[in-house]
């Protein structure tokens, strides 16, 4: 080589993109050029004349002049003409790869060494990434396709033929969807996708496709686009996921839906279940037990089961070693089993499998949503094995549905406990016993069989529920339910609650002898004191019968005669048993006239106030008036307060005539008050359920105020029962009518079963001695002391006291004597109109109180 191309070369070899180094025949570098420095790290004038081993790694130097000493003598060449890749060290210890390749050069007979270097470290990350890419595509379970700009396949991975049974080379350049569809492919999914693959964004369809052999296959196609640097679709990576296997679960799951929507039992439900298990599965037996009450198993279902295997489990007790099954549904968790031959869970039962040829189980606990175990699902084997993934899929659904199944049949079961008994007392309600007495006519319709009907109501149990509180008026009608089983004592009788506090008893085969004794059992055990909440409460209740043929023969007839029955009782004064007779018939019509005449009446003001005055017998004048209704229709004519009263409390009209009578008296003493008539004070009836009325107060407020009345010209008169039955609601109303001044006075006092307790606890300021203690009042010691002591009560109190039903001379003189502050009745006055009030207080009173002043 001359000077020229010398001058030509080294600049070259210096301006060069690959790193050149060059060693002379002692090995030391006399060249290194600007790339070297760059690859290495080096400056030139750190390397030049020095040692080449410097820029050789550390595991390489051992044997480094050794080769280099053995290539120049011509023995070996290992370097010289190759080309690798080698790690390069740099200064600061970083490393490098790099292409190396080394050239051998002769100079005047001393052999040199060129080396041509060129970093690749980036190409040999990307060449691995590119390798484990690759590996990763043919080792996934995914069918993946590479596309080209026309979607024909440029590349299939291993996946892909081992799902479809295609190699590579025969789907090469063809379009997917020309051989992956078939006649059951929805045409309008294909049409997406078709379309979708055009588009810029990628996309997922499920589908359905054939593979090589025509077998169906249930796809995921995951197509994601790939973009050039224009932003056009270059490539398209289409992967697929086999979902088969969950497409079989999802029409288990559909199927079994529309199985329990249809209203299949649940035996059918579960029995179809089973089966469709085996018909997707078809390597397994499938089976389902129920755990009953007493924690023992039940099989509901196991089509493929031997029946004699499937006898000998039943009745099992669940347990620790209780097989599959028992134990799962023992510890609330799934337990496999593999080898039931081995297992000691199966010692006490393999002889009861082995010989079906069932040799593994696996069973997993049923939970409702509550957390109870209901029973277990299990998956029965014919070879020792556990489960595979797709039969975990399974299962996941098997026990979900299996839920839902148990689930809707109790609570179907629950439905029609709701709509066929009483939630309450768990008696057969109306529904029940309507099928319950149609079965048992039906079956003696032929025969000559004496069926007695009991209406039973108990008394005054709206006094309880208005006085004391629903709770407390629940508890009573558990504890009358109980009595009226246990009165009954016959299996074959039937105890009905057919309303509030009605109830109905039937008795087979009863004639009217025995009817009367079962009936008077009846009313003492219902009688018997009653104790509940702290309460002692006195309990009766009033019976009405009819018989079968005698009184009719259908169950509407019978119920409704009896009911009629009952009412009589009522009427009669309670605590009693009435039998039908065909003159209830008639009571009942004019029952149902009467409280369709007393709606009328209530609705547009047909009831009119009547006044009987009250006298003071101790300063000779007029101490008030008590209202009293009245009515008198257009066409039934005048029409007793004791009877349409009654009927009020039964037809949910007390209340309306109560305020009616309210605002009535008050205005009426507005008018006499403005006409100058003095009356100190007017007393009104109100019904125990008016005090139950929290708004009571501030009614009467409003009345005072809008007829311009002080608080003391007003008395309400309130029941016995009332007191007896004051709840916390009760009390809280009377104390508010006693703050505004209102008078509060306890009517027919010593007729009931009140407690001088409970009277110094209420806010009362007058006792109505009951007119019943006026019968022989002159002639009956025990009437007048039992008057005396109410006399005494009443002052040692502070309270007025106003004896009712006052009829001749006698009786006033007495109470006088007793110091009885105030009396009522015929002797003064009758009740009268308010024209004729006015007459009889203008008059100055009538003969008969002159002549009770003049005694007195």
């Amino acid at each position: 080589m001359d000077i020229d191309d010398r001058q030509i070369l080294v600049p070259a070899l210096e301006q060069a993109v690959d790193a050149v180094v060059l060693i002379d025949d002692t090995n030391r570098i006399n060249f290194f050029n600007a790339a070297a420095e760059k690859l290495w790290g080096y400056s030139r004038e750190e390397v030049l004349g020095k040692e080449v081993t410097l820029l050789v790694p550390s595991d390489i130097k051992p044997h480094h002049d050794s080769y280099i000493e053995a290539n120049r003598k011509g023995r070996k060449n290992r370097i010289v003409g190759t080309s690798r890749e080698i790690r390069i060290v740099r200064k600061d210890g970083t490393q490098v790869w790099s292409s190396f390749s080394l050239s051998k050069i002769d100079v005047g007979g001393k052999i040199h060494y060129m080396g041509f270097l060129r970093d690749m470290t980036e190409e040999r990350q990307q060449r691995e990434e590119l390798r484990l890419l690759s590996l990763v595509v043919n080792r996934t379970h995914r069918a993946i396709l590479m596309l080209d700009r026309d979607r024909r396949i440029i590349y299939s991975n291993r996946a892909f033929t081992e799902l479809f049974g295609y190699s590579f080379p025969e789907v090469l350049g063809r379009l997917p969807t020309d051989f992956l569809a078939g006649k059951n492919t929805e045409p309008d999914a294909l049409a997406r996708i078709r379309r979708g693959a055009r588009e810029k964004q990628g996309f997922t369809e499920d589908i359905l496709i054939y593979d090589r052999h025509g077998n169906t296959v249930w796809v995921s196609a995951a197509i994601n686009p790939i973009l050039d640097e224009q932003g056009e679709v270059s490539n398209v990576v289409v992967v697929i996921t086999d979902i088969t296997a969950l497409k079989r679960v999802q029409s288990l799951q559909d199927d079994v839906l529309e199985a329990l929507a249809s209203g299949l039992s649940l035996s059918e439900v579960t029995e179809f279940l089973c089966r469709r298990v085996e018909q997707i599965a078809p390597d397994i037996v499938s089976s389902i037990v129920l755990v009953d009450s007493e924690n023992k198993l039940r099989p509901l279902a196991g089509p493929s089961l031997p029946a004699a295997y499937s006898e000998a489990i039943d009745g099992v007790p669940v347990g620790e070693t209780a097989g599959s099954c028992g134990t799962a549904a023992w510890r609330g968790k799934p337990v496999y089993v593999t080898d039931i031959e081995t297992d000691p869970l199966w010692a006490s039962f393999k002889h009861l499998a082995l010989p079906h040829g069932l040799r593994a189980c696996w069973s997993s606990p049923i939970k409702l949503r509550d957390g109870r175990i209901a029973g277990s699902f299990a998956f029965y084997y014919r070879e020792p094995r556990g489960p595979s993934p797709f039969h975990e899929q399974i299962v996941k659904a098997c026990l979900h549905l299996s839920k839902l199944a148990i689930e809707r049949e109790e609570t179907r079961r629950q439905i029609a406990l709701l709509s066929n008994f009483d939630a309450l007392t768990g008696l057969p309600n109306r529904t029940r016993l309507l099928d319950e007495i149609e079965n048992l006519l039906r079956k003696s319709r032929d025969e000559s069989r004496k069926i007695a009907f009991f209406a039973v109501n108990l008394d005054r149990f709206k006094d309880v529920n208005n006085g004391l509180g629903h709770a407390v008026g629940d508890k009573v009608l558990i504890e009358a339910a109980y009595r009226l089983q246990r009165a009954t004592d016959d299996v074959s009788a039937i105890v009905s609650r057919t309303g509030g506090d009605s109830f109905t008893i039937v008795l087979p085969d009863c004639d009217i002898a025995k009817v009367s004794v079962k009936a008077d059992k009846i009313l003492r055990a219902v009688s018997e004191p009653t104790e509940v909440s702290g309460y002692t409460l006195p309990l009766s209740a009033s019976i009405g019968i009819s018989i079968f043929r005698d009184n009719g023969s259908d169950p509407e007839t019978l119920l409704n005669h009896a009911e009629m029955a009952m009412y009589q009782a009522k009427a009669a004064g309670r605590a009693a048993y009435r039998f039908f007779s065909p003159e209830m018939n008639q009571i009942a019509e004019e029952r149902l006239v009467v409280g369709t005449a007393l709606r009328t009446a209530v609705s547009s003001n047909r009831l009119k106030l009547h006044y009987q005055p009250q006298i003071h017998l101790g300063s000779k004048t007029l101490h008030g008036v008590e209202a009293l209704a009245r009515w008198h229709d257009p066409v039934l004519g005048h029409i007793s307060p004791a009877r349409f009263i009654a009927l009020a409390e039964e037809i949910g009209l007390v209340e309306s005539i109560g305020r009616w009578s309210l605002r009535e008296a008050c205005r009426q003493m507005a008018e006499w008050r403005g006409g100058g008539l003095s009356i100190p004070a007017v007393s009104v009836n109100l019904s125990p359920s008016h005090f139950n009325d929290s708004a009571l107060p501030k009614f009467v407020t409003n009345l005072l105020h809008e007829f311009s009345l002080p608080s003391n010209c007003l008395t309400v008169e309130i029941t016995e029962s009332v007191m007896m039955d004051a709840g916390p609601e009760t009390l809280k109303t009377l104390s508010r009518l006693h703050e505004l001044g209102v008078g509060l006075s306890m009517d027919d006092f010593g007729t009931g079963f009140s407690s001088l307790s409970s009277l110094t606890q209420m806010p009362i300021n007058e006792l109505k001695l009951d007119r019943s203690f006026m019968r022989n009042f002159e002639t009956d010691p025990s009437a007048q002391a039992v008057t005396t002591a109410v006399v005494r009560i009443g002052q040692s109190l502070g309270m007025t006291v106003v004896s009712e039903g006052v009829e001749t001379e006698d009786q006033a003189r007495l109470l006088h004597m007793l110091n009885c502050t105030v009396a009522q009745g015929f002797y003064f006055a009758k009740p009268m109109a308010p024209c004729d009030l006015e007459q009889w207080i203008t008059a100055g009173q009538p003969d008969a109180a002159e002549l009770l002043l003049s005694h007195v």
